[in-house]
C-alpha cells in the first residue's frame, strides 16, 4: 500500500500533468510580463525551484521565501515555475508530503558543510501563504489537486498553530513550538494578513478564520498606541503586553502590517478601521519625514531610515488612503528592475517591492472574500 507521502507526491505530479507543455519548460523560457519578478528569479531562484536568500552568507532558503515565490509565480500566470517552486518545497521542507507535514522554516548549509533542514519548526505566516497559493492556484488554473493540498494545510494550521486565548479567542501562533512559556503567548502581527484570512473563512466556513480576523484587529489596536505596529507582541493574563523577547520595536516584520492593510479590499468591513489603527506611517510621511527603520511603538519615536523595500511596502498603504502624491513620491524613489539587476540581490527588499509595486501596477488585487484577482484573469 502506498504511504501518504507517495500519495501527496502523486497528487502533485497529477496536478503538473494537467499542464504538460508548461510543466517541462525551464523558467527562463516561460513568457512573463513582470520584469521585476524576472530579476529575482534570474538572480535568486535555483534551477530546481529553491529561492535563495543571497543577502545571507549561508545562502539559506526559508519557507517564507518559497511561499512568496509561489504567490508571485501565480500572479505572473507561470504554472511551470509555480510547479518547480512547489516541488522543491514539498521535497525538501515537508518530507515529500505537505498535506501531512507543514514545511520546516529553515534550510541551508550546516556546520559540517552538508545541506538540509536546519530548523524543522514551521513558520505560520509561510504556512498561510503556501495554503493560499495552493487554493487560489487550484481555483484559477482549475487544478483540484492543488486545492486539496491547500485544504490539508489549513487543517494542519488549525490543529497545531492556532490556540484559544482565554478572554480573546483564536490566535495564530508563529509556529507550533517555542512560543508559549510561563503563561505568555508570543504573537507576530505581520503573520496575519486579513485578505488571506477572508479567503480561508470562505473556503472553511467552520474554521476560526473570521474570529481570527477580528482578533487580529484587536491585537493591532492594543499593541499600536501611536499607530505603529510592533514586530512582536504577547498575550498574558487576559491582555496584550510588550513582547518579553523583542520588546516594543517595530521594524522589518512590522512593515508588512502596513502593506497587508493597503492590500485589503476597500469593501472589507475592517478596511478603514485597520488603516486608522495603523496611522503612524501616514502621519510620519505627511510630516515630510521618511519612514523610520525602527520605531519604539510604546513612545512613537523612531530612528534610522527604512530602505527601498520599506518605501515599496507603503505604496499600497498610501494609495488605499487616497494619498496619491505621497505614493508617487515613494515610487519615484524605488530602483527600476534594470537597477535591481545590476545591484547585488536583496531578497527581502525585492520581495516587499514585488508586493508593493506589483499591486500599484495593477498586477493583482484581493476581492472582498479574499479571492485573488490577477490581471491575467
Amino acid at each position: 500500500m502506498a504511504n501518504s507521502a507517495d500519495l501527496t507526491r502523486r497528487a502533485l505530479l497529477q496536478a503538473m500533468a494537467a499542464v504538460p507543455f508548461l510543466g517541462v519548460l525551464p523558467a527562463a523560457c516561460a513568457d512573463t510580463g513582470w520584469p521585476e519578478w524576472r530579476v529575482l528569479v534570474d538572480s535568486s531562484l535555483s534551477a530546481d525551484g529553491r529561492m535563495i536568500d543571497r543577502s545571507q552568507d549561508d545562502l539559506r532558503s526559508t519557507s517564507e521565501g518559497q511561499s512568496y515565490a509561489l504567490f508571485f509565480a501565480l500572479v505572473d500566470n507561470d504554472q511551470a515555475l509555480f510547479d518547480r517552486i512547489l516541488a522543491w518545497t514539498v521535497d525538501n521542507l515537508a518530507d515529500g508530503d505537505m498535506g501531512k507535514r507543514l514545511p520546516a522554516w529553515l534550510w541551508g548549509r550546516d556546520s559540517k558543510g552538508g545541506w538540509g533542514v536546519l530548523d524543522d519548526n514551521p513558520a505560520a505566516d509561510s504556512d498561510l501563504w503556501l495554503a493560499y497559493g495552493l487554493l487560489e492556484g487550484g481555483r484559477l488554473w482549475r487544478r483540484p489537486a492543488l486545492e486539496r493540498i491547500g485544504a490539508d494545510m489549513l487543517a494542519q494550521v488549525r490543529r497545531v498553530e492556532i490556540v484559544d486565548l482565554p478572554g480573546l479567542g483564536p490566535m495564530l501562533l508563529p509556529g507550533p513550538h517555542g512560543f508559549v512559556e510561563d503563561g505568555t503567548t508570543r504573537i507576530n502581527p505581520s503573520y496575519l494578513p486579513l485578505p488571506l484570512l477572508r479567503r480561508f473563512a470562505a473556503v472553511d466556513g467552520r474554521g476560526p478564520w473570521a474570529a481570527l480576523a477580528a482578533n487580529t484587529m484587536e491585537l493591532l489596536r492594543r499593541s499600536a498606541p501611536h499607530g505603529f505596529a510592533p514586530d512582536w507582541a504577547a498575550w498574558r493574563a487576559g491582555g496584550f503586553i510588550t513582547d518579553p523577547v523583542k520588546g516594543a520595536v517595530g521594524s522589518y516584520d512590522a512593515i508588512r502590517c502596513y502593506l497587508w492593510a493597503g492590500l485589503l479590499s476597500p469593501r472589507d468591513p475592517l478596511f478603514r478601521t485597520q488603516l486608522q489603527v495603523l496611522s503612524g506611517p501616514l502621519q510620519r510621511l505627511r510630516g515630510g519625514g521618511p519612514m523610520w527603520e525602527k520605531v519604539d511603538t510604546g513612545s512613537g519615536a523612531g530612528s534610522g531610515e527604512g530602505g527601498y523595500g520599506f518605501r515599496a511596502a507603503l505604496v499600497p498603504y498610501l494609495l488605499a488612503q487616497g494619498e496619491r502624491t505621497l505614493a508617487q513620491t515613494l515610487q519615484s524613489n524605488l530602483p527600476t528592475h534594470e537597477q535591481q539587476r545590476r545591484d547585488a540581490p536583496a531578497y527581502y527588499a525585492q520581495m516587499l517591492t514585488l508586493f508593493g509595486r506589483g499591486w500599484a501596477e495593477g498586477r493583482y488585487r484581493f476581492a472582498v472574500d479574499g479571492r485573488l484577482r490577477p490581471r491575467w484573469h
